[in-house]
């Protein structure tokens, strides 16, 4: 089944990230349905990884876990990157699609859901000192899946590496005005929100 190969595709890309991405997009090895699939796995772990880290290691009160911020705040980031990484590599020559960008983007992820997951029990069994391995892993994972995203960049726009990272930093910045145009539109709307209310309960209290 095309779709349970490409879910075990995705041991094959984070072993061998150049070879893999490349058959990502020319091979046509991955599909939207597994990268999705991946998304909501990192969501879940995320999740979880909220509710029910270790209490030495959890820093968050898991009484006040909103579900609805953890999708957020997975989401916003992944389609920020998406986004800005097509604008910014489709004026600079790049070959991926928005398509091959997403896929690529959450196959490299993938490290995030293996090493976090198993990261959970193991921080209920672990004490202060041995504190060092699970922050080791949980760094592990980051950088890794950093590594990936930079490798999928690479292969998927046909990039030398050092126009990869010029091309992510200023995708980095684009993540950046994209949330400040956001947030400049959503205050605008805030206010005209505000004025046209304040308008209705002038004229309401008038007549």
């Amino acid at each position: 089944m095309k779709y349970l190969d490409s879910l075990k595709f995705s041991f094959y890309v984070i072993f061998h990230p150049f070879k893999g991405f490349w058959d990502l997009k020319h091979e046509k090895r991955g599909s939207m349905a597994a990268a999705m699939t991946f998304v909501v796995l990192l969501i879940i772990t995320y999740i979880l990884r909220r509710q029910y880290t270790g209490f030495i290691f959890n820093e968050n009160d898991p009484k006040e876990l909103n579900v609805f911020v953890e999708i957020i705040s997975v989401l916003l980031p992944f389609f920020l990157w998406t986004t800005a990484n097509w604008c910014i590599t489709t004026l600079m020559e790049g070959e991926g699609s928005y398509r091959d960008i997403v896929i690529a983007t959450a196959y490299a992820l993938v490290p995030l859901i293996l090493i976090n997951l198993p990261l959970i029990p193991f921080s209920r069994i672990i004490n202060i000192e041995e504190g060092a391995f699970y922050f080791f892993f949980a760094s592990v994972s980051v950088l890794w899946s950093g590594a990936l995203i930079l490798a999928g960049a690479s292969v998927t726009h046909q990039y030398t590496m050092a126009k990869t990272v010029f091309t992510s930093l200023l995708s980095v910045v684009g993540m950046g005005l994209m949330i400040f145009i956001g947030l400049l539109v959503f205050s605008l709307l805030q206010q005209m929100i505000s004025f046209v209310y304040t308008i209705y309960r002038e004229i309401a209290f008038r007549l």
